[in-house]
């Protein structure tokens, strides 16, 4: 696969150049510098040849501040990961000593670099980019990420040499999105489960604020992992970037399998973890409830059953979603978020007998028909699967705009006991001969 590094010191446009290569605003642009902290991934291509993109957050050579040293950590990885590596720079502000920083550092990784001075928005202003030849990368190409101008110019440089790929390879791997509030372990998790840092880790809440994707073999299978921003109540993000950041996490669970919802074990389970299991449930989701830092809770034989029951009683609708014990730091019980998330994979893509439902399921329901409405007595013939990930059911019936919500929750309770549904939304369709009416459990 094709990689290539965007690179450069914070606020040159780096991420605007992002969002134009790859077609869609997957990264977040403010004016505010260091928006960008982990490395972002993102599919782009040039005269038929695909590559991977990463964009980086603002590279501050020999900064001492804890946050900047963590950046440059992740953009001397996406270096070292890199085929091919654009440094982005700012014509209008010159060369500065970051840059010249910056440049030794890439002269000496022995990668392919192309050098882009941004912020050149005509023909005038082409000419910032003459004093950027002092830096030793060869040809800079002035280019404006905001407008186009000149892009194509520079991407005929960076694909010279590239193989090309095909990304529709990756639509049949298991996906596995990690979600949950601010500082609760997900990074640790997923550097956890890849073996490397990939993902910014510090004590500051809302270090993530992009979606980061890894890639890891487990028993030969490719699983990727989707690690989030923190999801925060709506009334205690104040800042556009936090905002930017939900709608990623959101956009991060609409695309994957399955949702690990991470809960801090030391902050116990919350209302707002209650909130992130139902919009996982809603996107209709694979959920599974991660309790992470256990290695810090004081525990006897009880503790474990305690735990579940304090949960289950505060998500009783939910009562299907598994739960695990973990230890992000420790990797006490870590591969068993993988274990469970395969399972409840193969539970979303299972197609039940129809004759099993006719069978066991009606029969069960014959002992409990649905109540009379208006008059009209309600009767369910018929039972078929009619879809997978989510599983969808079709009940043939002959009123089915009148099935009560407490009936489709009885009915819904009486399938997971019938059938292994675990950690999988499950919808209802109810149908008559002619007629259609659908409802989502």
């Amino acid at each position: 696969m094709n990689l290539v590094a965007i690179v450069g010191r914070p606020n040159v446009g780096k991420s605007t150049l992002f969002n134009r290569l790859i077609g869609e605003r997957a990264a977040i642009v403010e004016d505010t510098p260091g928006v960008t902290r982990d490395r972002i991934y993102g599919i782009s291509d040039w005269n038929g040849i695909r590559f991977m993109l990463i964009d980086t957050g603002g590279f501050i050579p020999g900064s001492e501040d804890d946050m900047e040293r963590a950046i440059r950590e992740q953009a001397m990885i996406a270096i070292d990961e890199a085929d091919t590596i654009i440094y982005v720079t700012d014509g209008r502000d010159g060369i500065t000593p970051f840059d010249e920083d910056i440049a030794k550092i890439l002269r000496s990784s022995n990668k392919k670099v192309v050098l882009v001075v941004n912020k050149c928005d005509n023909t005038i202003q082409d000419n910032y980019s003459f004093e950027f030849h002092k830096l030793g990368l060869g040809e800079p190409y002035p280019i404006s990420a905001l407008n186009g101008h000149n892009t194509g110019d520079f991407l005929d440089i960076v694909v010279e040499g590239l193989k090309d790929f095909d990304p529709d390879e990756e639509d049949a791997r298991l996906k596995i999105a990690i979600v949950g509030r601010p500082n609760a372990g997900k990074s640790s998790i997923t550097n956890s489960l890849t073996g490397k840092e990939r993902s910014i880790v510090t004590n500051i809440p809302g270090t993530t604020r992009d979606s980061v994707d890894s890639v890891i073999k487990y028993y030969g299978e490719d699983i990727v992992l989707i690690d989030t921003a923190g999801l925060r109540k709506r009334s205690q993000v104040s800042e556009n970037i936090e905002m930017y950041s939900m709608l990623r996490t959101s956009r991060a669970i609409e695309r994957c399998d399955i949702a690990v919802v991470v809960v801090d074990a030391e902050r116990g389970f919350e209302d707002q973890d209650k909130k992130i299991i139902n919009q996982v449930n809603e996107a209709r989701k694979g959920i599974m409830i991660a309790i992470n830092k256990w290695d810090l809770i004081e525990k006897d034989t009880n503790t474990v059953d305690e735990w579940t029951k304090k949960i289950r009683e505060g998500m009783r609708t939910f009562d299907y979603v598994p739960i695990v014990f973990i230890s992000a730091i420790t990797k006490q019980r870590i591969n068993k978020i993988l274990d469970v998330a395969k399972e409840i994979r193969d539970r979303r893509v299972n197609r039940i007998k129809t004759s099993l439902l006719n069978d066991i399921l009606l029969q069960h329901l014959d002992k409990t028909p649905p109540p009379s409405v208006r008059g009209y007595d309600l009767r369910i013939n018929y039972i078929t699967q009619v879809g997978t990930e989510p599983p969808v059911f079709a009940f043939f019936c002959n009123h089915p705009q009148l099935i009560p919500e407490s009936y489709k929750r009885f009915i819904e309770n009486t399938m997971r006991k019938c059938f292994d549904l675990v950690g999988t939304p499950i919808s209802f369709v109810f149908r008559r001969k002619n007629t259609t009416w659908t409802e989502r459990e």
